[in-house]
């Protein structure tokens, strides 16, 4: 791989310009679905289509997702590769290039360096505008370095779009030109879409059961539409699962094929979350507390509370006492120093808990990193230097 793709992400925002000429087959092929007009809509290019859509989810689901971006089980050098070129029919780049992408989405999740977060680029940008970027063509191929190894896996990301043109050529020769723009075109667009939405809807619409840092949420038409996908938040939860639908009534059609080519022994080793997971027993990792203690922090006034003390402490004899106090020591300051106005530990929890409805997890150890987060915010906004403030 080149130099140029193993750069690491970057938060520059021209990196997030959209590459119009990039977007242009995309573009073609959602406009060339109305020549069904002229071909016509037949019973069987629908079948074509609705198989074409389920077999070839099933392709991303199971294959660039759960197996090439996560590992969650294991398979033959051969079973990779056909996985490979089933997923790769859909039109959505090489295997190699989407699990680089998805892998730093969970690096980042809903940082300003996720690839596509609604929360920071809004709803369309994250559902499709991403793809289109300079940054989405450079992905960090480092980070993928267990699938470069694999010269067939290289030579199917070089050639992206060669499993779709196939499919396509050959559902035409099969079926005419009502088959290609009916069952191939149409199918492609749909599965584009609704893989999509786990991008943009799965982080805007639904429940969140577990605590994550970021806005993974569950959806189940998104679970039903996309064969377990839906089942977002429980993924972020705990990645290296392969079943997804953690709950006997959470439908998984993709860990539901996979166990049955586990028994055929095409796949093996799937991973299932443990129990403290799913009962949310499982303490919070130390990211998680951090990411989650920044948003908490982040809803607190930092710049209005420092005026506020500077207002109360103006005029008052210890006033240069105070800030020598300050600069002298913040670490130790922000332990034992008591600062009027400011939130107490009490105060943050209660927030924490109705920002985080999570009544299973502990928020202790958040909220007490949220207090530190918020004072050092404010003596940031009274001393003027991050230096002093973080020393």
């Amino acid at each position: 791989m080149s130099e140029a793709l193993a750069k690491a992400p970057s938060a520059d925002t021209s990196d997030q310009d959209i590459i119009y000429p990039g977007a242009v087959p995309f573009v073609v092929a959602h406009l060339a679905c109305f020549a069904a007009i002229w071909t016509g809509v037949t019973a069987e290019a629908v079948g074509i289509a609705f198989v074409l859509y389920w077999l070839r989810m099933i392709g991303v689901t199971a294959g660039y997702h759960r197996y090439f971006a996560h590992r969650t089980y294991k398979t033959s050098r051969v079973g990779q590769f056909l996985i490979a070129l089933l997923a790769q029919s859909s039109a959505q780049r090489g295997p190699i290039w989407w699990a680089s992408v998805h892998r730093a989405h969970h690096k980042y999740s809903d940082t300003e360096l996720d690839h596509h977060s609604p929360l920071h680029k809004g709803f369309l940008f994250s559902h499709m505008g991403w793809i289109f970027t300079e940054r989405s063509g450079r992905p960090d191929y480092a980070a993928v370095s267990d699938l470069t190894q694999y010269p067939e896996l290289v030579w199917l990301d070089r050639h992206e779009y060669a499993p779709a043109v196939a499919l396509g050529v050959g559902v035409w020769w099969f079926a005419g030109w009502t088959g290609l723009v009916v069952g191939f075109l149409w199918s492609t667009v749909v599965l584009w879409h609704c893989t999509f939405f786990i991008n943009s809807l799965a982080h805007v619409h639904g429940s969140q059961p577990y605590l994550t840092g970021d806005d993974s949420r569950n959806n189940w038409w998104l679970a039903v539409i996309t064969c377990g996908e839906g089942w977002h938040n429980n993924h972020h939860a705990y990645q290296s699962s392969t079943r997804q639908g953690f709950r006997w009534y959470q439908l998984d059609l993709t860990y539901y094929v996979l166990r049955a080519l586990s028994w055929t022994g095409l796949v093996r080793d799937l991973r299932s979350p443990p129990s403290e997971v799913v009962n949310n027993e499982r303490r919070l990792g130390r990211l998680v507390v951090k990411q989650v203690a920044r948003q908490l922090a982040e809803t607190f006034p930092a710049e209005r509370m420092a005026i506020q003390l500077r207002h109360a402490w103006e005029g008052h004899p210890t006033w240069p006492e105070i800030q020598q106090k300050l600069q002298a020591g913040a670490g130790h300051w922000r332990s034992h120093f008591q600062l009027p106005g400011l939130p107490t530990f009490d105060e943050i929890r209660r927030r924490a808990a109705e920002r985080f409805p999570v009544p299973e997890v502990s928020l202790d150890e958040v909220a007490e990193h949220a207090r530190q987060l918020v004072i050092q915010a404010v003596s940031v906004q009274i001393l003027g230097d991050p230096n002093l403030a973080t020393a």
